[in-house]
């Protein structure tokens, strides 16, 4: 078995980044385990994070004129992982996939996953016909998991205004300021209104933060929740078994 040398970029947040190494692993594992391999640490990839301090993506999707670009700093972090090798890099961040079709191009010889696509695709193979997305503004914004899902013939429900600010605060007043009572709150509140409106559907957790907090919630017993960054693992740990 040939193993291929991938890459992680993350610091968007730091916690998300270093999670998605933790689901990473473990896809790795199972992979192994289906293929009848040993899991051993020698049967595992190499692999690299590269945890910058990229300014934040939703306040440049928002606010261009003013808030920092973040492409440069994802570039450093592309750079790194290019440096050692890296075949193929997964973007720990959803709403940094705004700019993966700038750094795909400016990457050529990379490949770098799309997490939207990777989850549209996995809900297709499941016969699913529509889903709801609990995401940031940026996300929201730029439509990223509408168009990949659109594609894939899914429909997507989204919350409504009020909603997305609860769910931006559960992610900065919660998560990234580890209060995680704060933001299993802010993220349960708005699960169960959308639940309430829409019904069993699958509920994609479209921003890395999300599933920090949300699992567990009463909100969400039963209910199909579908976390990107374990589906882009996934997608990752084939990669990099050369699948």
């Amino acid at each position: 078995m040939k193993l291929h040398t991938v890459g992680i970029l993350g610091g968007m947040g730091p916690a998300a980044g270093a999670d998605f190494v933790r689901l990473f692993v473990q896809a790795c594992a199972d992979h192994l385990r289906a293929s009848g391999a040993p899991v051993t640490d020698q049967g595992y990839p190499e692999h690299w994070l590269a945890q910058l301090p990229i300014p934040d993506r939703s306040a440049a999707l928002l606010a261009p004129e003013t808030a920092e670009d973040p492409f440069a700093m994802m570039c450093q972090g592309l750079d790194k992982l290019q440096a050692v090798g890296a075949r193929a890099v997964a973007v720990a961040c959803n709403t940094a996939h705004a700019w993966h079709g700038r750094l795909q191009q400016a990457y050529p010889q990379l490949q770098l996953l799309h997490i939207a696509r990777v989850v549209a695709e996995g809900l297709q193979q499941q016969g699913q016909q529509a889903c709801m997305l609990l995401a940031t503004q940026g996300t929201y914004r730029i439509g990223l998991y509408d168009q990949a899902l659109a594609a894939c013939g899914i429909t997507v429900h989204l919350p409504q205004e009020a909603e997305r600010e609860l769910l931006m605060r559960g992610i900065y007043q919660g998560v990234k300021a580890d209060r995680m009572d704060q933001a299993r709150a802010d993220f349960a509140a708005v699960a169960q209104v959308m639940r309430a409106r829409h019904g069993d559907v699958p509920l994609i957790m479209g921003c890395t933060e999300i599933p920090l907090a949300l699992p567990g919630a009463d909100s969400v017993q039963g209910l199909p929740l579908i976390d990107p960054a374990w589906e882009l693992a996934r997608a990752l740990a084939r990669v990099a078994y050369g699948d």
